[in-house]
Formats: C-alpha cells, structure tokens, sequence
C-alpha cells in the first residue's frame, strides 16, 4: 500500500480554526514538520482541505521493497 508523506509547508496563523484542527489531525505542529501516513480517501480528504499549506509526496513502504 503507498503511503503519503505530508509536509507542513505554511503557517497555519490567520488560517481559520477548522483547518488548523485539520493540519492537527493530520499529526503536523511545526514548520517544515512531516508525517508520513496511509493513502487512503479520508486522508486525501483532509489534504484537499489544506492543499494550500502543506506539500504531498507520494513514498515507497518498506515492506513493498522487501517483497520485490
């Protein structure tokens, strides 16, 4: 399964509160921090909500590199 690294790219200050709970949820404090999680709908979802604060990196899994 491909999993998704997320980078907070821009400052959530002046964002209003529910796409800073988004940037939250999504497990980014800082800047320039990142998470790397599961390609799935309900977190693209949520990627789609701050697209403009964040930068989206499609990563291999490390089990992928083992099977092949």
């Amino acid at each position: 399964m491909a999993k998704l690294k997320i980078t907070l790219v821009r400052s959530v200050i002046g964002t209003p509160e529910t796409q800073r709970k988004t940037v939250r949820s999504l497990g980014l404090r800082k800047l320039n921090s990142f998470s790397i999680l599961p390609d799935s709908p309900t977190i693209r979802g949520q990627i789609h909500k701050v697209e403009h604060l964040v930068k989206v990196e499609e990563v291999e899994d490390a089990a992928d590199k083992v099977a092949k």
